[in-house]
C-alpha cells in the first residue's frame, strides 16, 4: 500500500500520512505529485499512454509522473517515477524542476529532461505505461485540443511550453545547448 506525506500549503510535512485513497485530505492539505516532461535533443517531446487497467485515466495519452511516497522528497520522486515507468535513468544535473503548481488538494512539481533514448530502447513498466511515442510540439498541442492527451489546462500547458523552451536555449547538460 503506497503512503503519502499530508504537506501544509509550502510543501512542509506536517508530520502525518494517509494512505492512498485513504482519506480526503482537509482544506489546507496537500500531497506531493509529480509530471515528468521528457524531450528529445531534437526538441520532440516523448509522451506515454497509460495502461488501460488503470484506475485514474485508464488509456489516456498523458506526461508521466505520479505521487510522492512518504519521506520522498519532489526530485527523488520524479527520478523514481521516470525509472519505474521508462526506465530512464538520470540525475540532479539533467532533471530540472520547471515549477509548482498549486491545486485543490496536492502540489504538483513539473521537471523536465533531456534523453534521445528511441522509444523503442527504453523499459516500459506495464501496469502503468501501455505504449510511448516520441512526437513535435504541434502535434502534442494538436492531441490536446483534440482530447487525445489528457488536458491538465491551458495555463499548465502555457507554463510547461514556456519554461521547456527557455531551458532548451541555455545550457543544461554538461555545458551544452539542447
Amino acid at each position: 500500500m503506497e503512503i503519502w506525506d499530508i504537506l501544509n500549503a509550502d510543501g512542509t510535512p506536517t508530520g502525518r500520512t494517509t494512505p492512498r485513497g485513504g482519506c480526503i485530505l482537509k482544506p489546507g492539505e496537500y500531497h506531493l505529485v509529480v509530471h515528468i516532461w521528457v524531450v528529445s535533443g531534437s526538441g520532440r517531446f516523448l509522451i506515454q499512454r497509460r495502461s488501460d487497467d488503470k484506475k485514474l485515466m485508464p488509456g489516456e495519452w498523458a506526461a508521466t509522473g505520479g505521487a510522492a511516497i512518504a519521506g520522498e522528497d519532489s526530485f527523488s520522486a520524479a527520478r523514481r517515477e521516470l525509472f519505474e515507468e521508462l526506465g530512464i535513468e538520470t540525475d540532479r544535473e539533467s532533471l530540472r524542476k520547471l515549477a509548482r503548481i498549486k491545486r485543490k488538494n496536492s502540489l504538483l512539481d513539473v521537471w523536465f529532461t533531456v534523453c534521445d533514448t528511441p522509444p523503442e530502447c527504453l523499459t516500459l513498466q506495464a501496469s502503468e505505461v501501455a505504449e510511448v511515442r516520441l512526437i513535435e510540439k504541434e502535434a502534442l498541442s494538436e492531441m490536446i485540443r483534440t482530447g487525445l492527451f489528457h488536458n491538465y489546462g491551458k495555463e499548465y500547458f502555457d507554463l510547461v511550453f514556456e519554461k521547456i523552451q527557455a531551458l532548451r536555449k541555455t545550457p543544461v547538460l554538461n555545458g551544452e545547448t539542447v
